[in-house]
């Protein structure tokens, strides 16, 4: 293995650690003396790596945005150019900015091969899709109350147009072909709903919270959705 496949390795191996690993595990498991390893360690220090720890104690790799360049492999390249592109077809005009900022950020880290890779990816999105229906109610505002899990009081309009006042727990919004919708839990129905967003007339806080992870709440929607799917 080259040196650069095992720093990249390395950092693979504590990015799927949830606590600190000591040295001797990872020059274990790395088939290195503890010696190198510690080379290693402070090598990716210092190319920006968030990692933290001491000889003795262990290492843990806490959150941040390192990419090291060469990290990506051509089909996990293409994954993301997919992704970014489908997103910047799909998104808001917050999205769109954030998809292009990524890309810029990823291209800047890159190899000359890996660079090469992302301008000439062998995935495409498919064409444009036709404009959105306008959302009375900023994309923006509904994604800060899902992150604050924050009570939304909504004034809905159904398929028929009719109009009905719903307390809900805002979970995900989803950006389909032609629509998006804002998944939630509705307190009416005691049961999760979507909602077209261009259907929400107004959207208002309520002040409370909803109880519960929303990660806990997302994985009930998500298994909701596969029962209601024919």
């Amino acid at each position: 293995m080259s040196r650069t496949a095992r720093l990249l390795t390395l950092l693979e191996r504590l990015r799927a650690k949830r606590v600190p690993v000591t040295a001797s595990e990872l020059a274990l498991d790395l088939a290195v003396s503890e010696r190198t390893l510690y080379r290693d360690i402070a090598t990716l220090i210092e190319q920006g790596a968030p990692i933290h720890g001491e000889a003795g104690i262990g290492y843990v790799l806490r959150p941040g945005l390192f990419l090291p360049p060469l990290m990506l492999s051509e089909d996990e390249i293409d994954a993301v150019v997919l992704g970014l592109r489908y997103v910047d077809q799909r998104g808001d005009d917050v999205l769109r900015k954030a998809a292009a900022q990524a890309l810029a950020k990823i291209d800047a880290v890159l190899n000359a091969s890996g660079k090469d890779a992302m301008r000439a990816p062998t995935v495409h999105s498919g064409p444009p899709v036709p404009d959105f229906p306008v959302n009375a109610v900023p994309l923006t505002s509904l994604r800060a109350a899902i992150r604050g899990q924050c009570k939304l009081r909504i004034a809905y309009l159904d398929a028929q147009g009719e109009p009905t006042d719903r307390v809900v727990w805002p979970v995900v919004l989803g950006f389909l072909d032609n629509v998006r919708i804002l998944g939630a839990w509705c307190e009416k129905r005691q049961d999760f709903r979507s909602f077209r967003t261009d259907r929400i007339t107004s959207a208002d806080e309520t002040g409370e919270r909803y109880p519960g992870a929303r990660a806990v709440l997302l994985s009930r929607y998500r298994t909701h959705l596969s029962k209601s799917t024919p």
